[in-house]
């Protein structure tokens, strides 16, 4: 599979996800959605996985959104924060309740140590292709070549330094979310040996 291979929804939530995304990410964490998921597209393409590609493009546009000062909410986990974000902009977007609830679920779940592919593929999906883009995990589920091919038109943009600050500050500031769990058990280690970077 090539990079050109990889279908990206043309809808008007989709270009609206994107236009968001662009107005109030970082070109860093920007690449990274935008990668995140290519990543989970091009998985799902070689082992057959069926999967709505555009729930997958918008939420991951926004999986990361809390992360950013607009949206880095005092209360609750930066994952959960970006559920919501989503699920107010899919409201905009005209989608019917359950499907601005399946967003947010996927959002949610990104930060899962799994997520059940027959159960909810587009949050298995983004699991997967996060994973592997933060800290480098089963690269080997990827072509070398495509790897290359995503990486060299949608680089990483020093994302390694960016996230490790904005996931401990997160894991600082709330102790018992997910990130300060990722935080405890070394995930600064495991984003600065990630094999993308090299």
């Amino acid at each position: 599979m090539r990079l050109a291979d990889i279908v990206i929804p043309e809808t008007p939530a989709a270009r609206a996800a994107l236009e968001a995304a662009t107005a109030y990410c970082s070109p860093a964490l920007l690449n990274h959605s935008i990668r995140a998921y290519l990543w989970a597209a091009a998985y799902a393409g070689r082992r057959g996985i069926a999967f709505d590609a555009e729930l997958l493009y918008v939420s991951s546009m926004f999986h990361d959104i809390g992360l950013v000062a607009e949206f880095d909410s005092h209360t609750v986990p930066f994952e959960e924060a970006g559920g919501h974000v989503a699920w107010i902009f899919c409201a905009g977007a005209g989608w019917p309740v359950e499907r601005r609830v399946r967003a947010s679920e996927v959002i949610v779940r990104h930060m899962w140590d799994k997520v059940d592919v027959t159960q909810d593929p587009e949050g298995h999906l983004l699991e997967l292709s996060t994973g592997l883009d933060i800290s480098g995990r089963n690269p080997q589920d990827w072509s070398e070549d495509l790897r290359a091919e995503i990486l060299e038109s949608y680089p990483r943009l020093g994302l390694a330094e960016e996230f490790t600050a904005c996931i401990t500050a997160q894991g600082t500031r709330k102790p018992d979310s997910l990130a300060g769990g990722f935080v405890r058990n070394g995930v600064a280690a495991r984003i600065a040996a990630n094999a993308l970077d090299r």
